[in-house]
């Protein structure tokens, strides 16, 4: 891919500023893990899977800056790194995946010097990268498969390489499609308030030249209903034990909308992004984000002043709206509870 959505370089770690897409592309640098954090509450870095991977590279840059004599003095101050991490979205599970994993990394090396514990998180935090890569080109294998010759897929939000280490869920599942010269072509909603699917989306799809129309949300079901779109895929920020998805605001009406014109809705994530301790989609935490987001548009009003304003960044889709759940270990139809539980057993 011709960008890099997140990296560690140099003991700093590099983002892509995806607030400024596409009018410019534009990296930043962070030194410090309040920086990575900010980043994260502020949509510099979107996503599940990107947060995951931002959350796990700010813990290594907070164990950076820890004064320690002893591991439990350490770990204590590695706790309120990861408190404050911790706290800047509360939806996507993968933020909380990740830090548990660093933490765990910490616990099992205690009996370590605090500069091996350093390195050893740092290179936790790369390998987090890493596997994110790999693991979205197996969920495009995966789910390429599901996707029939010419076909015109709509996409919700971007679950792309800007969502995660690169190449991404749904769009790497429309991106294997591609490559495996499918013919395939996209119909991206702009996804409002934030436009992902505006900005981002075609953004990514027109670097890769995969050929993308752009739609506002509510032209959706006009364009299923005339035949013009044959499957949906999308990602998503946390998925419940029976298979209730939370994703981008907006997923839930498109999931219904194809239901009711008898085409696939496909969700695409990684096994991270499970969260089988809750039992049902109710469970799922949904981020309230501030009303400006709604008014203004770039900072310029569209809105009466003084009105009253709901942002929920995320919906739940129920499971029945979903015809398969695509992972890096396989694809699950029908009985979520068993499918899901069968991925992650050892």
């Amino acid at each position: 891919m011709s960008f890099r959505t997140i990296e560690w370089r140099d003991n700093k770690v590099i983002m892509i500023d995806q607030t400024r897409l596409p009018a410019e592309e534009v990296y930043l640098t962070y030194e410090d893990y309040q920086g990575v954090a900010e980043a994260i509450r502020g949509m510099v870095v979107r996503g599940a899977p990107a947060i995951g991977v931002a959350a796990a590279m700010g813990v290594a840059l907070g164990a950076r800056e820890i004064i320690a004599d002893t591991f439990d003095s350490f770990y204590r101050q590695l706790e309120n790194v990861c408190e404050v991490i911790g706290r800047t979205r509360p939806t996507a599970v993968n933020l909380f995946w990740a830090i548990e994993r660093m933490k765990r990394v910490a616990q099992k090396h205690r009996e370590l010097n605090l500069p091996s514990i350093r390195e050893l998180l740092k290179a936790e935090a790369i390998a987090i990268e890493t596997e994110d890569l790999a693991i979205c080109k197996e969920i495009g294998r995966n789910g390429a498969a599901l996707i029939k010759e010419g076909s015109t897929i709509l996409t919700h939000c971007n679950a792309g390489g800007l969502a995660t280490a690169g190449y991404g869920t749904a769009l790497g599942v429309i991106r294997a499609a591609h490559e495996a010269g499918k013919g395939i072509r996209v119909i991206a909603d702009e996804t409002r308030p934030w436009l992902q699917g505006a900005r981002l989306t075609a953004w990514e799809l027109m670097k890769d030249s995969i050929p993308v129309t752009l739609i506002s949300d509510n032209m959706a079901g006009w364009l299923m209903r005339k035949g013009e779109i044959q499957c949906c895929v999308v990602g998503a920020d946390r998925i419940a034990a029976n298979g209730d998805t939370a994703n981008k605001i907006g997923t839930y009406s498109v999931a219904v909308l194809a239901k009711e014109n008898r085409i696939p809705f496909y969700v695409a994530a990684p096994i991270s992004t499970l969260d089988l301790s809750l039992k049902s989609g109710d469970q799922i935490p949904i981020e309230e984000r501030p009303s400006t987001e709604v008014t203004a548009i770039q900072g310029v009003p569209i809105a009466p002043e003084g009105v009253k304003v709901r942002n929920p960044a995320f919906d739940v889709t129920p499971a029945k709206y979903i015809t398969a759940i695509i992972t890096e270990r396989g694809v699950v139809r029908g009985d979520y509870e068993e499918g899901l539980a069968a991925l992650v057993r050892p």
